[in-house]
């Protein structure tokens, strides 16, 4: 990537940025195409080319962006000393919340990319890959799983609230209308129902 793309004003960065999240997030590597990038962006092809070089400069680029970033709001917002499930979990959407303010689509692009088939896609996020998951990792030793109460198998209960959140935020980003605030609510009512079963 040229480094110049920093000097660009910050609303083009993040008009780029954010164009290369949408089309990558909902399309996928494969399917998305630089044309659809600089059409959402509202730039030309050759400036996309000029700072990235190719498709799999932008999605690389776009990568290590979100995972920065994505590591500095988990890091900022999740309290070290909790050990709780049900908020850790909702500390945790609450990071997401505040990437998704400015990035709406980071987190479901970070989501699609797990589930990427590309060779090219796989080979440029390798090295960052790892960053995230150790960050997600250390997050979840913290929970303190024998709190819950008996007979329930805590990591089969966070798989549950983990993939009723991704749920969630693919029924939503595929709404024209999508907003991260309204998200969040909805995660959050939705781990309060969860937390009702669970120790009532």
């Amino acid at each position: 990537m040229n480094s110049k793309f920093f000097d660009l004003k910050k609303e083009k960065q993040d008009r780029m940025i954010n164009a290369a999240l949408k089309v990558f997030a909902t399309q996928g590597y494969r399917h998305g195409s630089t044309d659809d990038i600089v059409r959402e962006a509202g730039v030309s092809k050759g400036l996309l080319f000029h700072y990235f070089g190719s498709k799999v400069g932008v999605y690389r680029f776009i990568y290590d962006y979100s995972v920065k970033y994505m590591m500095l709001e988990l890091r900022s917002t999740v309290d070290t000393k909790e050990k709780d499930l049900f908020i850790i979990v909702k500390q945790t959407e609450r990071a997401r919340l505040h990437a998704m303010r400015g990035y709406p689509y980071m987190q479901q692009f970070l989501n699609r990319s797990l589930s990427e088939d590309s060779y090219e896609a796989l080979l440029a996020v390798e090295e960052k890959k790892n960053a995230l998951e150790e960050t997600c990792a250390s997050i979840d030793a913290q929970i303190a799983y024998d709190d819950l109460p008996g007979g329930i198998d805590g990591r089969k209960l966070r798989k549950m609230l983990d993939f009723t959140i991704k749920g969630l935020m693919t029924e939503r980003v595929q709404d024209a209308s999508f907003q991260p605030d309204m998200l969040y609510e909805e995660i959050c009512d939705y781990l309060e129902t969860m937390r009702q079963i669970v120790y009532r």
